[in-house]
């Protein structure tokens, strides 16, 4: 009973050292898409996966440099945002460039999303109409007449009540 075995050896597989260190090095959830956002909306124009690729390991990152993405790392994130109508995309050859959606568009997709999926259309619209300010309200008919809306005129903020 005197004579000790081998040594014992680890549980962890090789190269767990490393992936754990690499895991607290991750973008916090939403980071990744959110800077996608950032790039494609400083653009002068569309831009494709690959050019946002690049831009993006341009980018100083905080905590000092992380690894280059691969290609469909960004691919699969700028397809993920087409899919939730963030960002809108053209054919570009075989592949697609990606431009952002505007604020209003983007808003106008929600409420619509939203309007649609009521059981009720007519009262939720009705309620919808009923709750805008006085300002919103004249826009509203203006635009349902084909006037353009206020030529120049701020629309004020849709909770200002007048």
């Amino acid at each position: 009973m005197g004579e000790e075995g081998p040594p014992l050896a680890s549980a962890s597989p090789p190269g767990a050292e490393q992936q754990a260190a690499g895991a607290s090095e991750r973008r916090a959830a939403g980071a990744l898409e959110a800077e996608i956002l950032a790039i494609l909306r400083e653009a002068d124009g569309p831009l494709s996966p690959g050019e946002v690729r690049q831009r993006l390991a341009l980018r100083p990152q905080p905590g000092g440099p992380r690894g280059e993405l691969s290609y469909s790392t960004v691919v699969t994130i700028v397809s993920r945002l087409h899919a939730k109508g963030l960002l809108a995309r053209q054919r570009a050859g075989r592949g697609f460039t990606y431009t952002p959606v505007d604020e209003a568009s983007l808003a106008a997709s929600r409420m619509s999303q939203v309007l649609g999926s009521e059981h009720d259309h007519d009262a939720v619209l009705s309620r919808f109409v009923s709750g805008l300010s006085s300002r919103d309200a004249r826009l509203l008919r203006e635009l349902l007449a084909g006037d353009g809306g206020p030529a120049g005129g701020d629309p004020g903020p849709a909770g200002e009540r007048g």
